[in-house]
């Protein structure tokens, strides 16, 4: 019997890894016995490695394994983009879950004849370690990595690449892969720390990241509640860095491990002018937005370019993995909209988008469910990649540089051969605001007021969208269109009358009866009494007009 004591004592002390009070499992929270330091321990059971391990009438598993297998049935983590075949948890993740799935008393081991009581109830307490048996928002174990997979993903590592001590366990991605047992040196008892994402680059290697501002960003929390990194003990966004998004165990959401099921919170738990210096956030308070509050679990990371279920979220114009402060010249992508996908203007889908304008593409451009047309007019098209396309008679310049090589009212920089953004229009409203379509005060998202309503007085407030571009001192001073002042002055008449803003299609319009974005708003503008409402051009400043507008018949009026 002796000698048995002996060996039982020799096999514990092999199973220690180090004699080092830092290294030793001793001073972590898996001493469960009446010495650990954690809350949960025994009430009297002074053994440390049985609750784990026994050097006799173990279950015939390594190693020497003293509990009972936990006989659940597991819900499985799924995803569209997900490569990976995982099965039931087996090999060391089974072992691990006969503790922390919360179904097997801690101190139900074989080398007991009954449990051992435990100090704060004999099961795993509820909390981020009881993983439960739905595993569908924690990190899949059980499957197979190999190189097939690793080539299948296309942001794996070749796994003969993965560097120690992360290990695969006989092929397979296991709890252990992560997570060291038995000692406790990186917190969460991780082979690797996580700060800066370390851990997690051992096997992903997402495309972008290492310019990415969420790897590179050195922003700290201000202290203002709530706090965006509960999970964590990191203080920036680089420090944090995959973990700003993603938790691997009991994630609030369990689509891609997000923080929150609520898609939108897991960028604005930052970008509320709390971490990030620009407040999104209270953009989405204002009338007119991108609702993205409007949509859950709609959006999928696998979609296609196309949107065919209307929705919007964040991650429909960012790739928060690619994200970063880079400038860019109109109409190419600049950083923030960095690996996005998007529609060109062919039509065809393309990933990544080269120019902004394709990201905008994606709902605008026929998707089903797309906004409907503002305004009536005579000539009705609601996709914005035909209002936009180069052949059109008349067109802002965002897919092209635009017709008409003589507007004298532009001003500086601006010129007849400059591109521009969708966002020069549609953007947030307010100096300092930050740049894109997240809200306004003024509909359609407009970044400055732009009056629609008939009689409207003109003003360099009323017109201040146009007049960001255009010269007002032009404009009513009749310098193109000698009747501007007298329609808009004083008739009252808003540009948006005569006016379509986007473009008129080629295959709907043509270059005499709609030059000059020239589209009649059907509201205001009828037919004349020949019964005809349009323009002709007659080239340079000259045209004429059939219409009936304000009680006034032009049958036709020439200037």
């Amino acid at each position: 019997m002796k000698r048995l004591r002996i060996l039982s004592c020799v096999l514990i002390i092999l199973w220690l890894p180090s004699t080092l009070p830092s290294q030793s499992i001793v001073n972590t929270k898996h001493n469960l016995s009446v010495s650990g330091p954690g809350t949960v321990k025994a009430t009297s059971e002074t053994e440390i490695c049985l609750f784990c391990h026994t050097p006799h009438n173990s279950r015939p598993v390594a190693p020497l394994w003293n509990r009972n297998d936990p006989g659940s049935n597991y819900t499985l983590y799924t995803s569209s983009t997900l490569q990976a075949v995982p099965g039931q948890p087996d090999g060391t993740s089974i072992l691990c879950l006969s503790c922390h799935d919360g179904t097997v008393a801690l101190g139900n081991v074989l080398s007991r004849t009954s449990n051992i009581n435990m100090a704060t109830g004999n099961f795993m307490p509820s909390g981020v370690s009881n993983l439960g048996t739905n595993l569908r928002n924690d990190h899949p174990v059980s499957f197979l990595y190999n190189a097939a997979l690793a080539a299948a993903d296309g942001q794996l590592r070749n796994p003969s690449t993965i560097p120690p001590p992360v290990t695969l366990k006989s092929g397979k991605v296991q709890c252990t892969s992560c997570h060291d047992p038995h000692k406790n040196i990186n917190a969460d008892f991780l082979w690797v720390t996580s700060q800066n994402s370390n851990l997690c680059n051992s096997c992903h290697q997402r495309t972008y990241w290492t310019t990415s501002s969420h790897n590179t960003s050195i922003k700290t929390w201000n202290g203002t509640a709530p706090n965006p990194w509960p999970y964590t003990p990191w203080t920036t966004v680089a420090q944090n860095a995959c973990e700003n998004c993603h938790n691997p165990h009991n994630s609030g959401g369990n689509k891609m491990l997000l923080q929150y099921q609520t898609e939108e919170n897991n960028c604005l738990n930052c970008h509320n002018g709390n971490v990030a210096t620009k407040n999104i956030s209270a953009q989405f308070a204002k009338a007119y937005k991108h609702n993205i509050s409007g949509y859950l679990d709609v959006h999928d990371a696998n979609e296609a370019a196309q949107v065919t279920t209307m929705h919007v979220e964040c991650v429909d114009c960012h790739n928060p993995h690619a994200a970063k402060n880079l400038a860019a010249t109109a109409p190419s992508v600049n950083g923030f909209l960095t690996g996005v996908k998007g529609i060109d203007q062919n039509g065809v889908a393309v990933n990544p988008a080269v120019n902004s304008y394709e990201i905008c593409y994606r709902c605008h451009a026929g998707s089903p469910g797309s906004p409907a047309a503002a305004t009536p007019r005579v000539i009705v098209q609601n996709n914005v990649r035909m209002e936009f396309a180069p052949g059109n008679p008349s067109y802002h310049s965002v897919a092209a540089a635009g017709v008409n090589t003589n507007v004298p009212s532009l001003i500086a920089p601006w010129t007849t051969s400059s591109r521009m953004y969708c966002t020069d229009c549609h953007a947030s409203d307010g100096t300092g605001s930050p740049a894109g379509p997240h809200g306004s005060i003024y509909p359609h998202i407009l970044k400055r007021q732009y009056s629609t309503t008939d009689n409207t007085t003109e003003s360099a407030a009323a017109y201040a969208l146009c007049y960001g571009c255009h010269n007002r001192t032009s404009i009513i001073g009749d310098v193109s269109f000698k009747e501007h002042s007298k329609h808009i002055v004083g008739e009252k008449t808003p540009c948006n009358t005569c006016h379509d803003p986007h473009g008129i299609n080629s295959t709907q319009g043509n270059s005499t009866n709609n030059t000059n974005l020239i589209n009649f708003w059907t509201t205001i503008v009828s037919n004349s009494s020949g019964g005809i409402r349009r323009f002709d051009d007659q080239g340079l400043y000259k045209g004429r007009c059939y219409l009936t507008c304000h009680g006034t018949n032009h049958n036709p009026y020439s200037y």
